[in-house]
């Protein structure tokens, strides 16, 4: 196996400017980096990655940090993100935290990414003070999606409007009993929390402020959907809508409905956010969002942020989109 010192003597320079050659560093002559690598393809020489770190002191890598890779939203954000970076030569470094408190904690510390990473990019958490001073501490941009944090550049929907477009969807239907299917937060995200406030307000606004009792958790899963529904539409006066916080979550309720008994949309009309890649197969009515467009904007932002330091971390909210289907029409009765 071919060295760095095989190269150096078969180009006649040191080995410092063989490195320096092959890493794309400044003070090397147009001639000698040809020459140098030259010498390397015809060796077949492959840099180390660790010792291209040393000489640059870059990593090439962004560290990701996501609640959850196994779950479409995520997934998707995460596919587009590294196909983008990967074009601008950056590997993935990816931390998944599920719902252990000591993996967020220790993702959150600094100290896991610090040398090892060059920007990081948080998906859909919403994190404390302390873990944004650690994170920024690291040295690197940083960005954000789902959430809004000062001095990182961020990219989000606006959770709580898209929650009021699809209750005002269905109002618009004449529903005037609404369920709403949500989920718990023991990762401290935003998005949860934002949709049923959208959902709240949306129903005050035209004087249905009391949604106790219509109010169940799903856990944004098919399967956490599916269970709250057969809770909601088992209730004495079932609602004759049912608004999910995301579309998995719709989707299970519709099954959970149809096995009731209960025709969609006839008698139950459901409705979800995301615009989920089954969403169309399943004629699911929902609230879109450009999830795949929001990776590949979070990875131009770092890419941005490495090249041009100075340059002002922008802060970007994208549109959603009503996108009407075939589970949602006009109130029974």
């Amino acid at each position: 196996m071919s060295t760095i010192k095989d190269v150096a003597e078969a180009a006649g320079v040191s080995i410092a400017t063989v490195s320096r050659a092959l890493h794309g560093l400044p003070r090397v002559s147009e001639a000698t980096r040809q020459r140098v690598l030259a010498a390397a393809a015809e060796l077949r020489y492959v840099a180390s990655p660790s010792a291209a770190s040393l000489a640059s002191g870059q990593t090439n890598a962004i560290g990701v940090v996501a609640p959850f890779v196994n779950r479409w939203y995520f997934a998707a954000i995460v596919h587009s993100a590294e196909e983008r970076l990967r074009m601008a030569g950056y590997d993935l470094l990816l931390y998944s935290l599920g719902t252990d408190a000591h993996e967020r904690r220790r993702a959150f510390s600094g100290t896991l990414l610090r040398k090892r990473v060059d920007g990081v990019l948080v998906l859909g958490l919403h994190p404390t003070a302390e873990e944004a001073a650690a994170l920024s501490a690291v040295g690197g941009p940083v960005a954000i999606v789902g959430a809004d944090v000062p001095g990182w550049a961020s990219v989000r929907i606006d959770d709580a409007d898209a929650a009021r477009c699809a209750v005002r969807h269905l109002l618009g239907l004449g529903h005037r009993r609404i369920g709403f299917i949500g989920g718990a937060d023991p990762l401290h995200t935003a998005m949860p929390a934002d949709r049923r406030t959208g959902y709240r307000a949306e129903l005050a606004a035209v004087g249905l402020p009391d949604t106790s009792g219509l109010e169940a958790v799903g856990g944004f899963t098919v399967g956490g959907g599916y269970a709250a529904a057969v809770r909601l539409l088992a209730l004495p006066d079932p609602p004759t809508a049912l608004f999910a916080a995301s579309d998995e979550m719709a989707m299970g309720a519709v099954q959970a409905a149809r096995r009731a008994g209960f025709r969609v949309p006839e008698d139950v009309s459901v409705i979800g956010i995301d615009d989920h890649e089954m969403a169309e197969l399943m004629d699911l009515t929902t609230v879109a969002q450009p999830v795949v467009a929001q990776g590949v904007l979070a990875a131009e932002m770092i890419l941005t942020a490495l090249t041009d330091p100075e340059r002002p971390l922008p802060a970007v909210k994208v549109p959603t989109e009503l996108v009407v289907r075939g589970t949602t029409g006009p109130a029974p009765g």
